[in-house]
């Protein structure tokens, strides 16, 4: 290999995922419509995992104050009038804002369901259904639906009735809480909302899956997906070792028992993850540390022993006393020069500023026609050919009523002004997380 080939490699990738390019390329799901009738995270990011790839994502809400999460905002911060916490799980959708409690606005609802690839809801179990907007319901009037039901811990089953869930619920129900934390310390939660995050990821990938079984058949089919049962799915050895070996699984604090040394430590002015699990790797720790002996010691020279607790502890600590002497900086140099893993713990601004995750998209920074400059998580997954992409930010209560109700089932102006007399659709509530900027005139739409 010459010293030529990896760079070219790289600016070949770069090339072919430039992000100049995103929106001259095709969508992998254009043409597939997503009705959304969901609240607060998981349901949320079920369908916008969708709409990143192009699917058409209408989301239906109960005016006037619409998504509780439009009210789920870091220590009652609003920004434009909107909840910072509405926006990361609501790119790109259209916003329409429809009463189920009326026959009318379930007719409405119906409509838009016969003309719709998905849907998505997070309800507790049942409670559709006994709307008359469930499943069951549905499919009578488009048996291609896939129809994905989002909850705490599913629609069948003993735990599943009556009991509503929020992210905190499915860590600690899942057991994941239980293994996250320190030894003798009370446990800790997760400082985000995975359960919701990782569990619209699963059910996204599950209508991914239904939508190319009906390709082939025709048919649709009900998803039931439990948020519980997702962190479940991601706890790897913890479930399997009790199966197998009647041995539970406590916190660890930031070290890794599989992976050694691996852990989180203290520098001078902040701190470094360091982790060497590779004989190889952990010799240029050694070597870093100025104790290359270390790495020939049968106590630490194969990954067996090093997992050993007495061998861990100990290891640790020697690498916790020569960290804590150096900057993050100089730790990170020591791991790029000798060949084992080093980063500093970052901060939003660390991401936020960050030259590789903006050139990459991650940092998403874009014009939106009502909020103006918006900075957000772009999508994770690069598709070469069909890449992901935001189009414009969540938008207030209903804002898209007018466009969806006449584009999709083809009613007038007339018509639709009729609904909202009677108080079938509407929109916003005057309040913060409901409503447009106080500078909005009422201008576009889009």
């Amino acid at each position: 290999m010459t010293e030529r080939e990896p760079q070219d490699y790289f600016q070949w990738t770069a090339a072919l995922f430039d992000r100049a390019r995103i929106f001259d390329k095709p969508e992998a799901l254009r043409g597939i419509r997503v009705l959304e009738l969901t609240t607060l995270v998981l349901g949320p990011t079920t369908a916008d995992f969708l709409g990143e790839l192009g699917a058409e994502v209408v989301k239906v809400e109960l005016p006037p104050g619409g998504d509780t999460m439009r009210y789920v905002t870091p220590e009652a911060m609003y920004w434009q009038n909107a909840s910072i916490g509405f926006f990361p799980e609501n790119h790109s959708k259209y916003h329409i804002g429809i009463d189920l409690h009326a026959e009318e606005g379930k007719s409405l609802f119906r409509q838009l369901a016969a003309r719709s690839d998905i849907m998505v809801e997070n309800f507790r179990a049942g409670t559709l259904d006994r709307w008359g907007v469930g499943y069951r319901q549905l499919r009578e009037i488009n048996p291609r639906l896939i129809y994905v039901a989002d909850s705490g811990f599913g629609q069948w089953g003993p735990f599943s009735q009556g009991r509503a869930s929020y992210d905190a619920v499915a860590q600690t129900v899942s057991g994941m809480i239980g293994i996250t934390g320190f030894p003798g310390r009370p446990p800790i939660l997760c400082g985000m909302f995975i359960g919701d995050w990782f569990g619209g990821l699963m059910a996204a990938t599950a209508a991914l899956v239904a939508l190319h079984h009906r390709d082939r058949t025709g048919e649709g089919q009900l998803i039931d997906f439990a948020q519980s049962e997702g962190l479940i799915r991601t706890l790897d050895w913890t479930w399997v070792r009790h199966g197998l070996t009647g041995q539970d699984r406590g916190p660890v604090g930031n070290r890794d028992e599989a992976l050694v040394p691996a852990d989180i430590f203290s520098t001078r002015d902040g701190y470094v993850a360091v982790a060497a699990a590779r004989d190889a790797e952990f010799t240029g720790l050694c070597e870093a540390m100025g104790e290359p002996g270390l790495a020939t010691d049968p106590r630490y020279a194969t990954l067996p022993e090093r997992q050993k607790p007495e061998h861990m502890t100990a290891l640790l600590d020697r690498i916790r006393l020569w960290a804590g002497k150096l900057a993050r900086a100089e730790v990170e140099a020591a791991g790029a020069r000798h060949g084992f893993a080093a980063v500093r713990v970052a901060t939003a601004r660390d991401k936020f500023e960050d030259d590789h995750l903006r050139a990459r998209g991650s940092v998403w920074e874009y014009e939106d026609p009502l909020y103006g400059k918006m900075v957000e998580q772009g999508p994770a997954a690069k598709l070469s050919e069909t890449p992901a992409r935001i189009k414009w930010a969540a938008k207030p209560v209903g804002w898209h009523n007018q466009d969806v109700l006449n584009r999709l089932l083809g009613l007038s102006p007339s018509a639709i002004a009729a609904l909202q007399e009677r108080k079938v659709i509407g929109q916003w509530a005057d309040r913060n997380g409901a409503r447009p900027p106080a500078e909005w005139t009422g201008g576009s739409r889009i």
